[in-house]
This record gives structure tokens, sequence and C-alpha cells, in this order.
């Protein structure tokens, strides 16, 4: 097997932790932000940063540097249509992710103190999930766009 099987191999795999993560850290928190119960909420705050440091910061950087290794190997020029739009979707994607991964965090400090008072959570804690939502919707819809490119590589 040569090398760019192994990377576009490893370049699959990565995309798919990527999507997967982030589609399944979304699923919880939304979820537990509607379940009513403040330790839910904290803990899932807590797994999805965990979740975002250990799984999808890695597959953000590997598939940045996998995809245009693969895009030079291959001889795609880095201004062909379908990949400057992939590239430019994916930058979209990061712009909305950075954002959220401190929204992310004060959310959780927010449901740690409020479980640790034993208080309701303070209405900061659903400012911020509103704006997580809102940023969090369009950089999804951008990545699966992004794999339906990296698929079909229209011309």
């Amino acid at each position: 097997m040569n090398s760019y099987l192994i990377v576009k191999t490893l370049h699959i795999l990565s995309a798919t932790l990527l999507v997967g993560t982030g589609f399944g850290s979304a699923f919880y928190l939304f979820f537990a932000n509607r379940s009513g119960h403040l330790t839910a909420q904290a803990v899932v705050a807590r797994l999805v940063i965990r979740a975002d440091n250990w799984f999808t910061w890695p597959a953000v950087l590997f598939q940045l540097g996998s995809g245009l290794w693969m895009a030079n190997a291959a001889g795609w020029p880095l201004g062909s249509r379908w990949l400057s739009l992939a590239l430019g979707l994916y930058a979209f994607a990061g712009l909305c992710w950075l954002p959220v991964l401190v929204l992310q965090l004060r959310m959780a400090k927010l449901a740690e103190a409020a479980v640790a008072a034993k208080q309701p959570l303070d209405a900061r804690y659903w400012t911020l999930a509103r704006r997580w939502e809102r940023l969090g919707y369009p950089a999804f819809c951008a990545m699966l766009a992004v794999y339906f490119l990296m698929v079909l590589k229209p011309a």
C-alpha cells in the first residue's frame, strides 16, 4: 500500500471522528440542557470539553494537514473551485467553532458552580447556550458540505 492511500484512509477516519464527535457532543449537550437536570448539564458540559480536547482538536489539525498533503500529492491546485470552496467552508466552520469552545468552557463553569452552590443555573448560562447553538448549526452544515465536496469533487 502506498503512502497516499494510508493518509487517505486516516483522513477519512479523522473526518468521521471530527464530525461524529461534534455532532455527538452537540446532541448530548443540547438535550442535557433541555432535561432540567442541573447535574447532567454540568457533567455533559465538562465531557463535551474533554471530547473536543481529546478528539476534535487532533482531528481538526490532522484533517487540514492530511488534506493539503493529499491535494499536493494528487496534483490538485488549491485554487481549483471545489477545493477552494471546501477550504473556505472548513475555515468558516472553524471560525464558528472557536467561539463555541469559549462558550462551552463558560457554560461548564456556570453549571458546575450552580451544582456546587445547589442553586439554579444563572441566566447567563442560557444566553451562552443560545449563542452556542446559533454557532453550531452553521458550522455543522459547513462540515457536511465539505464532506460532499471531498467525495464529489465537482468541476
